[in-house]
């Protein structure tokens, strides 16, 4: 018998599968071998300054981020902790990740984070990969609350590492468009929740916006895949309404 099959979910302290599927497949993502411009090998997520992508089901773009204390720090905040305001605030929901793609700054391994040079080259790369993200996506919009750090500074975007963290098995329950549906319609509606008890900026209306397109986009799909106004049924004559 598996070791799933045999553990006692009631006196063993273990998270659900899908969890676990996450955060083993993380882990495999952030230990991946990274051959940067310089020649070295490292680990992927041992990088300490970089941009982050995450992308949907569908390979929609939904969130860029930067990071200086270490890629595999940061992403793992994000997407099995909830120590950030983006997942916290029902901004981003991890359930929605299926692929990470990362651009590493191996260059500024040694600067700290007081370092201007490093900072201004990080925010401009931030914006090179938000500005296409949102070029790429069909609705002109990603999930982000916040705009990047403004500046003038223009980089070329370095190699990068992209791959799957969703497993055959997780992708089997996740990826079917209902689930998707019911989805995102939840963490919407936890999103307006935050936004109705609290002072907010603009920045969360926008992402309210922007899921509501993404729900109504993929509802809409649905509906006409499954035969559209065709598949609607006409109330036989005489039936109590």
């Amino acid at each position: 018998m598996s070791d799933l099959f045999s553990r006692n979910p009631d006196s063993v302290n273990f998270p659900p599968f899908e969890t676990e599927d996450l955060r083993s497949n993380l882990t495999t993502f952030l230990d991946s071998p990274f051959q940067d411009p310089s020649g070295e090998t490292h680990l992927v997520g041992n990088y300490r300054w970089g941009v982050y992508a995450f992308f949907d089901y569908d390979g929609e773009p939904i969130y860029v981020g930067q990071t200086n204390e270490r890629l595999r720090t940061r992403i793992r905040r994000h997407l099995t902790n909830q120590r950030t305001d983006a997942v916290a605030m029902s901004v981003l929901d991890p359930f929605e990740v299926f692929e990470i793609e990362v651009w590493p700054l191996p260059q500024f391994e040694a600067s700290n984070r007081n370092d201007l040079d490093a900072r201004h080259h990080l925010d401009a790369l931030e914006r090179l990969i938000t500005e296409e993200a949102v070029q790429r996506s069909q609705f002109k919009a990603i999930l982000n609350e916040k705009d990047p750090p403004p500046g003038k500074l223009a980089v070329e975007a370095p190699p990068s590492f992209r791959r799957r963290i969703v497993s055959e098995r997780v992708h089997e329950l996740r990826s079917h468009p209902d689930f998707r549906i019911a989805r995102r319609a939840l963490i919407i509606s936890r999103l307006a929740q935050v936004i109705a008890e609290r002072k907010v900026q603009g920045g969360l209306r926008r992402v309210l916006l922007t899921q509501s397109k993404r729900l109504q986009w993929l509802a809409e799909r649905r509906y006409q895949a499954l035969g559209g106004s065709a598949s609607v049924a006409t109330e036989a004559e005489g039936e109590d309404t």
